[in-house]
Order: C-alpha cells, then structure tokens, then sequence
C-alpha cells in the first residue's frame, strides 16, 4: 500500500530541503502532480498524457471545500472564479492568476486547462464560451515553437483577460508582448520556426498549394530545408484543421483567412531571394531565385519591379531632393530578412487584435464588469546563446518574482509590524536591486539601450563597453573580457551570459519608408491594413479602417519608440492591472530536461525550488496569515452569523462574530483582522449553511402564499361556476317563456287568418336564368382566404411544468385575467420577428440550403416545436429534423432521443459558419453540419444524427408559420405578374419545394398552372442559363464563390518557372554525378 503523503507542504512538521524534496518526489512517482503551500499550488509537468482532467473531475471540482478533494489546477480556477463573485472572503473583486515557471514546466497547458474550467463554471449555453477556447490552438499555432528546451515553447507572452457579468461571462481580451520576431528568419540548430509554418505546408490540399503558391517544404531557405518524419507530418495535418476550425469559430472571414495564408506564403519565398554582385560592383537577383522574387512579390500583391528596388537600394527626401542609396549584398539580405520579420509580426498582431474586436463583450458601457486575468508568460531561459530576446523574457521573469515576493513576503510582513503581531521575520531573496539594474533612468540597461540606438554609427560593442564601465561595480553584473560583446547579469534564478550582437538593430526594429509606402499600395486587403496600422506605447498594433497611400507623421512619431521601451511599458501595464487585483499563484516545475515521463531530476527541481522561493512560503504560509480584512469588512461580510441587524462595522461586533464561531489560530491588530489561508473556507461553510437554511425557510413560506392564493383563485372559479350556472337557468327559463309567448301569438295569427274571406291567387314573376360569371369573379372565389386550423392537441411528448404564481402577497385575485383576451402589442412583436426571420431565410440562406435545386429531406420549414416533437413521435431512435427557428435568425435541430426529444439550437456565425450551441466545431454549411454529426456524436450527450425525417408523413404538416413567405404570399394575394417574376427569381425546382414546405394546407403549389406562356418562355431560357453557369462553375477559378489571391495567377506563373528551374537544376546535377545526399546545401544560411 502507498504511503500518504501530505497534500499542503505548510502542514510539514519538519521544514527542510530534504524532507520537502521527498514528498514532493514520492507524489511524482504516484502520479500526484500537485501540492499546495497553503493557498499556491505547486505543478510538476508529468510530460504524459494523465486522467484527471476528465468531465467528471471538472464537475467534482465546482464549488468545492478544499479540504474534501486532493490539489488541483481546477481548484485555483474555482477559488478565483468564487472570489470573483464574492462568494469566498471578500466581496466582488477583480483576480488574476499568475503562472510561472522555466520553459518547459508547463505553464501553457495550464492555461488551457483553467480557461476550460472556468469556461465550465460560468456555462451559459453561450457560443461566446466555446469561441474563448478557441483562442488558445489558435495562437499557440502563431505564436508557440520548437525549442531545445520545449517542444510547443511560448515565444510570446500572454494576458487572458476574462469580463465577466454576475456568474456569466461576457466577452474577452488577449494582451500580447514581445513576439520573438527573429525566429521567423533564423533558427538555432535543434529548433524550428513558428508552428504555423509547417501546420500550413503539411495540412493544405495540393489544389490550395498551387492557389497559394507553395512547393515542397525542404525547398525554403527559412525552415532551414527540414521537414518532419511521416507520422510528425500527420500531427500536423490535423493541427492545420484545428487551426482553420478555431479561425472559423473565433469568426474570421474566409476572404481574411487566405489573405493571411497568402502573406504566409509570401514571406517563406522571400527567403529563398538570393543575391550576387557583378563585376561592376551592381547588386542582381541571382537568375535561379529569379522566379520566387516573381513568386513573392504576387503573393505580397505587389510589383515584382518595385519589390526589388525596394531590396536593393533605399530611397530618402533630403531638402526636397530624391537620394537613392545602393544597397550592399549583405543590406539587401537584411531588409529582406526585415520585411519577414515585419510582415509576421504584423500578421500575429492582426489576429490579437481581430480576437479581441470579435470576442469584445456586448454591452452597455454603463455596465461595471468583473475580470479574471491568467497571465502565460515565457518561462525563465538560459541557451548556450541568450540574445535581445532572452534578455527582455527573463526581465519579465524577474518582474513576476518581484511581484511574487511583494504579495506573499514584503506586504505581508510589513502589516504585522503595523498592527503589532508578534513575528519573526522570515528572509528572503529579494530580486530588486536586478529590476533596479534594469530599469532605473537614466543609467539603468534598457536606457543605455535607447540612448546607444539613437546613434546611427553606434555598435553593440559600443553598448557593452558602456555596460561595463556603468555596473562593474554592481553585484548583479559581471564583466565578461572577448572579442565578442558579451556581459553577465546575475538573475534570480541563477548567471545569465548574454550575446550583444544585433541588440541595437532589434531595438530599433525599424522598416525603411519606400519598403513600407511599397507594403501600404499592395492589392493585398490586409497587408495593406497591416503596413498602414500605428503600433501603441505597449507594442499593441492598431489598424486603420481607411487606406493610407503614403507614409505619415504620425506613424513616424510612434515607430521612434524603440522595443525595449514598448516592453517596459507594457510590463507597467501589466503590474498595474494585476496589483489591484486578488492574486492566484501557480508555480511549475519542470522535472527533467530531456522531457521524459517519470523521470525527477532531484538537483533540477532543488534548484527551481530555491530561487523560486518555495521553503520561505512554506514558512510564511504555515506560520503567517495570509488572510488580513479590515474590521469594516468583515463585520459587513459576517455580520449575519449574529442574526442581528444593524450591526456596527467596528471591533468589538467582529469580536461577537469571531466568538459565535468554534475558529481558532485568528490574531486581532489594531485595525485589521489575521486569518489563516483556510480559515476563509471555514467561515465560508458557515455561511452557506444558514444560505441553505433561508432556502428552507423561503420554500416553505412560498410554499404557504402560493398554496393561499391557489385555494382563492379556486373558490373564485367555483363562485363563478355557480354564477354562471344560475345565470344560465334564468336565461333558459327566459327563453322558453318567450317560446310560449311566440307560440301563442302564432295560434292568435293563425285564427285571425281563418276567418278572412277567401282572394284568387296573383301569378308569380319568373326567374331570369343566371348570368355566367366572368373568370376573374371565379379565380376570386378560388383565392378566398382558408379558415384558421384547427387547434392541434399537445405533444405526446410534451411535459407539462407546474403553474407558477405570483408571490405578492397584495396580489388582487381576478378569474377573469385567467381568460382575458391576448395582448395585440405581443402578437404585433411576433409577427415581425417571424417576417424578419422569413425574409432573413429569403435573402441569405435558400441558395447555400438547396442542392441540385432541391432541398435536404431533413429541412422542415418553419414549423413549431411541438410540431417537430409530433412528427419524430413514432420515429426510431436517431431520427432528425432541421427546422428554422420562429423568433431568431438561426435554426433548430430536433433530435428523437431514447426518452424525449432534444431541441439543438443552429447558430449562424457573423462569418457565415453553422454552429450548434455549445459545440467546438464549426461548418460551412448545414448539410456539413447534418454529416459530421452523423460520424461524431453531439455533445453532451454523443447523439449520432441517423435516420432524416422526411416531409411526407401520415398527417398533413402544419406550416401555417410560413404562410407569409415572399414567394408564396405573393403568388396568393398579388397580382399574377408580380407573383409570377417573384417566384421566377429563382429555380422553379426549388420554389415548388418552397412551396410544398411553406404553402398553407389547400394551397395550389402548380406554379406552371398559373403562367402565361410568354412567362413560361421566359422562365426555359432562365434555366438553361442557370444550368450552364453550373456546368462551368469547377472550371473557373476565379468563380466568386471561393476567394482566391488577387495577384493569382502571377504566383501560377512563378511556380510554373521555379519547377523549371529546379528541374533543370536535378537534370545537371544527374549528369555530373553529385551525391544526393545533401541536395539542398545552396540553401544552408553561413550566418550564425
């Protein structure tokens, strides 16, 4: 049997390395990837697949005591989604949760997993949860890759943050910093480029390849001419289609999407572009990457002219005159490298800012929001090179730690010296000298950063040297004697040695004026956009709605802000966000370096542990009270524990609570309560048992009124019976009392009339022959309007849900509301919605609904729910129906389950795309929809699509709801020429099912019936057109149905060109016998 070891390491009875190290290890090997330090929990990346992430641990997970279930990461997302609610100790309040760790450890699926808890959480049946799940894949394709030390590592860091209503979520918000650009264009050896790259090239179809112009992955200069193993390739096929799913779910358009594959393209054939000097010392394109300078400059949706100037010499205005600059063949190769550079750091900052502006939350400004923040920022690094990059991501980390140490050592403890609790102090590593080094003006590393790159002739050998004679005497820096720029800084987790080359280049992160002017004018939508966009204080790109043709000033002034300085303000941002908020920590650990499951490098993980400072929280959690209110505020949060109103906020009402309570270990300060971290839960317990008393309490009396008003209404209705009764008595008796009277005045007539003398009769006038009626009256008689139909008894299916009372106890009893007459204004809203609904149908959906001119045999209509149920009554298990929805733009799909039917309402995105509530997939159209749930069950309940309901049943369907239809009202109640051009407007094939669908009972649907020949002729010819346009549709692939490049067929061409060249580039290679072996050595860059 497993031995137990402790869940929390404050409860240790002997703190130190050792014995932390131990139980920290022994839940490893069991399985047991979380610990707690009291409220912060600890996560060890077990690098394998575990299952305790399923549906039924999330659902324990909701609500729950800490102390009922072992640690986990879906206890954090509960606890802050609980306190922002103000459920736990304090009220209402903004929390963020804070994950940190070395890269490797983790942190990304962390991410993941507490969104989807706290998506779960706060379900709504809203799509908005779904699309904020989607988020994740999708980013991480654009902004995660293969490192040596991470197989999926964050090159960029991340700010969740989550706006919340009450309990219900409302819109998000993703906050991005510093994207590692460089990677685009250069890889160190064991590491890839962005994901995307490869998801793209491994998961478009061979048609897309040539719409987009890609060849074969080994051939691009920027993947360093690697590709993957078979079964890698595979993964990433199926990574692209999540990729695609999650941009169709968040809501991009299609136009968007391959505008954006189309840049992509775009920058992997830039990097094949090659240069050479001729003899005359001029700059040339080498005549074999003649063809991907055409290739790039069509997917770029530019000039190939134009691209290569902007290449090889720049352009500037000095005192109105024109200067032309030739480049060098090492200038050209940088500013092709910038323009990659650029242009994927646009695009990744396009996407951020298209999530945020699709997934804003709708509602009044007016409305106060609360937020969960999850901050995912790059972990801690330390390469054999550490660049600009790694310099700015371990000053975040030193950021974080400094936050870290201010909420759970300096706060804390400088409270119980103010309030006078006796402590002792518990040091620690305090890392604020290193931000200090960093950040102070004007001498602080990032100043002297700017301030060097304001020199256009300055080097970064001049930057070190002024490093070193600046903080050779600082205890955090290191001078390092090499030819090479290099310098050490001594972070909190340990010595960095830094590489200062490229520093001031990456600082400037500058794009010459005639290269962005060239990027601005491109017939590419989006680059267009993307080169036009200003860049904010914080790095954050902001596009423009209008199309700029030149370069303009303002641009210029918020482009002079270098990358270091956007860094530092965006990381200001981020503190000032998250220290007003109620913090949540997670911190991971990574327990090996060759990514192994089950295996623990105990000095790794006893080295992540002291600089991250887990045995001081340890100390400080078990001994300290992490838990510190005001008087004011617990008095006004417990005073109910009392049960005595108008309590006052001060301490001697929190001393009455406090003893009402069994708590113990709880320090009193001079203005502020001590609590241990579990002591919140304790008092929170407490609470929700007198909540489930008053719900006892309100039930009962509820219960009491409304049995009160049910036994008045009844008597009423018997009062009203017994009246009704009577009344109809005297009404009767009065009836035959006037019988009586009619009868005997009849027999008085009748004797009056006896006794009159007898007069010879008249003759009668004859009767004319009835005229026959012209066609007009009789086609009138036909269109007379039908009667109402008959009222159709309940579903056999339908459950009747109880009557629900008012609980007024003033409520004034009338039986005749129970029967007053129906409200006009509601049936007038009614009405409109079903005609806005019919005309939405109309407009937008018959054509993508029909195929081959006929409709689905699932597609119903509009027709009632409880229609739908009597139709599927008698059908098998798995029979469906597709219905359009009575009072919204969307439809319903009704599903025959085991013991009822399921109602699964059908979303139509702002992108086109059909989604079922609560589904993470989306789709082109319904009859994709219709065939992928009948391979994949429907969540939650994995219902597979089976048998379609067809529109011919036993009894006649009811679609008087659709009665108003265009096509049908007017072939009803207009004249017959407008009716006939109406119903001509589309193929008649279709528009008799319309009919057959929409037409009232009794309705003629014979549409060929009513036409005049002429229109019958009219109508041939419009077919035979329709049909032809079908036939040629596949050959055209400019059709408009599918959006295409717009400079397609200039990349056809350059493909057509490059495998010519390639060709003949194998065919002499054959010939002169070169080994196969490294076919693609020209292609290898020299640079480090």
């Amino acid at each position: 049997m497993e031995e137990k070891l402790p869940e929390d390491l404050a409860n240790l009875s002997e703190l130190d390395e050792k014995s932390l190290l131990e139980v920290l290890t022994g839940r490893f090997t069991q399985n047991l990837i979380y610990t707690y330090i009291g409220d912060i929990l600890v996560a060890i990346n077990p690098f394998k697949y575990l299952s305790i992430y399923e549906k039924e641990v999330s659902q324990r997970y909701k609500c729950h005591e800490k102390k009922s279930l072992p640690p986990h990461i879906f206890a954090v997302a509960d606890r802050a989604y609980q306190s922002m609610l103000g459920r736990l100790a304090t009220g209402p309040k903004n929390q963020c949760i804070v994950i940190s760790g070395e890269s490797g450890a983790g942190k990304t699926e962390s991410t993941k997993l507490l969104l989807r808890h706290i998506m779960e959480l706060c379900k709504a049946n809203s799509q908005l949860e779904q699309q904020i799940l989607q988020v994740n894949p999708l980013l991480e394709a654009f902004g995660n890759a293969q490192t040596v030390m991470n197989d999926n590592s964050s090159r960029f860091g991340k700010y969740i943050q989550l706006r919340f209503q009450n309990s219900s979520v409302k819109g998000a918000k993703i906050n991005e910093y510093l994207l590692e650009k460089s990677r685009v264009v250069h890889q160190d050896e064991g590491e890839q480029n962005f994901h995307i790259f490869y998801f793209m090239l491994a998961g478009i179809s061979i048609e897309d390849k040539e719409i987009y112009g890609l060849l074969d992955p080994t051939h691009y200069r920027y993947l360093n001419g690697r590709f993957g193993q078979e079964d890698v390739v595979q993964t990433w096929r199926v990574k692209y289609a999540e990729v695609c799913n999650a941009m169709d779910m968040v809501g991009f358009e299609e136009q968007e999407k391959v505008d954006m594959m189309t840049i992509l393209a775009g920058i992997l054939s830039l990097g094949n572009i090659t240069f050479e000097t001729t003899e005359n010392d001029v700059l040339k394109v080498l005549e074999s990457s003649r063809g991907w300078l055409k290739a790039t400059a069509g997917q770029f949706g530019v000039q190939e002219e134009d691209l290569l100037k902007s290449l090889t010499c720049t352009t500037s205005m000095t005192r109105g005159e024109s200067i032309r600059r030739l480049h060098n063949q090492q200038q050209a190769e940088d500013a092709r490298d910038s323009i990659a550079k650029v242009a994927y750091g646009r695009v990744f900052g396009w996407i951020v800012s298209k999530i945020n502006e699709l997934l804003a939350p709708k509602v009044d400004f007016d409305v106060e929001l609360n937020e969960i923040g999850i901050l995912d920022i790059f972990g801690f690094e330390n390469f054999a090179v550490n660049r600009f990059e790694q310099i700015c991501i371990n000053l975040a980390n030193e950021q974080l730690q400094y936050f870290f140490n201010h909420h759970i050592f300096l706060m804390e403890q400088k409270e119980y010296k103010e309030e006078g609790i006796t402590w002792e102090t518990i040091t620690y590593k305090d890392n604020k000298p290193i931000l200090d080094l960093f950040l102070t003006k004007p001498i602080g590393i990032l100043s002297l950063l700017d301030e060097q790159s304001a020199f256009p002739q300055a080097t970064d050998r001049d930057f070190v040297d002024k490093l070193n004679s600046k903080f050779k005497a600082a205890p955090n820096f290191e001078v390092v004697r090499n030819h090479t720029p290099l310098f050490t800084i001594v972070h909190y987790a340990g010595k960095v040695q830094y590489n200062a080359s490229g520093f001031l280049e990456k600082n400037r992160d500058t794009i010459p004026a005639n290269i962005r002017e060239l990027l601005i004018n491109s017939v590419t939508p989006l680059l267009s956009v993307l080169f036009a966009a200003t860049i904010s204080r914080t790095g954050t790109l902001m596009p423009r709605k209008a199309k700029l043709q030149v370069a303009d000033d303002n641009f210029n002034s918020t482009r002079k802000q270098s990358v270091g300085a956007q860094f530092k303000h965006s990381l200001a941002v981020l503190m000032e966000k998250m220290f007003v908020a109620g913090p949540h920590f997670v911190r991971c650990i990574k327990p090996n370096r060759s990514k192994q499951p089950g295996q623990l490098d105990s000095k790794l993980v006893m080295d992540q542990l002291r600089y991250n400072g887990l045995m001081e929280t340890i100390r400080i959690r078990r001994d300290g009270f992490s838990w510190r209110p005001t008087f004011r505020e617990f008095a006004e949060r417990y005073n109910i524990l009392l049960l005595k109103p108008d309590l006052p906020s001060d301490k001697s009402s929190c001393m009455s609570i406090l003893n009402s309570t069994e708590l113990s270990g709880w320090k009193c300060g001079s203005s502020r309560l001590f609590f241990k971290y579990w002591h919140q839960e304790e008092l929170a317990r407490l609470l929700e048992r007198l909540g489930r008393a008053a719900v006892v309490i309100q039930k009962n009396y509820r219960a009491r009124i409304c049995r009160r008003k049910y036994l008045a209404l009844l008597a009423e209705l018997r009062w009203q019976r017994q009246a009704q009764r009577e009344r109809e008595e005297r009404e009767e008796e009065e009836r035959r009392r006037q019988q009586l009277e009619e009868e005997r005045k009849r027999r008085l007539e009748l004797e009056q009339e006896n006794l009159r003398p007898a007069s010879p009769p008249v003759p009668l006038p004859r009767k004319k022959k009835p005229e026959p009626r012209p066609r007009s009256v009789l086609s009138g008689i036909l269109k007379a309007p039908h009667l109402p139909p008959v009222p159709r008894p309940r579903s056999k299916l339908f459950e009747a849900t109880p009557f629900d009372n008012e609980l007024n106890e003033n409520f004034h009893l009338d039986a005749s509301l129970v029967l007053q007459p129906i409200d006009e204004e509601r049936i007038k809203e009614k009405h409109l919605k079903k005609t806005n609904t019919i005309r939405w149908f109309k407009e937008t959906q018959v054509r993508k609904l029909t195929r081959d001119g006929s409709f689905p045999s699932w597609f119903h209509g509009m027709i009632s729910r409880r229609h739908a149920e009597d139709l599927l009554i008698d059908k098998p298990l798995g029979c469906f129906l597709v219905r359009v929805g009575q009072s919204r733009e969307g439809y319903t799909l009704t599903f025959r389950g085991a013991d009822r039917c399921r109602h699964y309402m059908v979303e139509m995105q702002t992108n086109g795309k059909y989604v079922i509530l609560g589904e993470d997939r989306a789709h082109s159209s319904l009859t994709d929809l219709v065939q992928y749930h009948s391979l994949e069950g429907i969540k939650p309940f994995m219902e597979l699509l089976t048998v379609p309901c067809g529109q011919m049943c036993d009894q006649e369907p009811d679609y008087e709801e659709l009665k108003a239809f265009t096509s049908s009202s007017s072939a009803l109640e207009s004249s017959a020429e407008e009716s006939y051009q109406d119903i001509d407007t589309g193929s008649d094939k279709v528009h008799l099912q319309l009919q057959r669908l929409f037409l009232p009972p009794g309705g003629n649907s014979n549409v060929e019936s009513h036409k005049p020949p002429v229109l019958k002729r009219i109508s041939d010819r419009r077919r035979r057109v329709e049909a032809a346009q079908v036939e040629h549709k596949d050959d055209d692939p400019t059709h408009e149905s599918r959006p295409f490049p717009r400079l397609y067929p200039s990349i056809r061409l350059a493909m057509r060109e490059i495998q010519q060249i390639q060709q003949h580039f194998q065919q002499s290679q054959e010939q002169i016998q070169v080994p196969s072996g490294k076919p693609l050595g020209s292609w290898k860059r020299k640079d480090a």
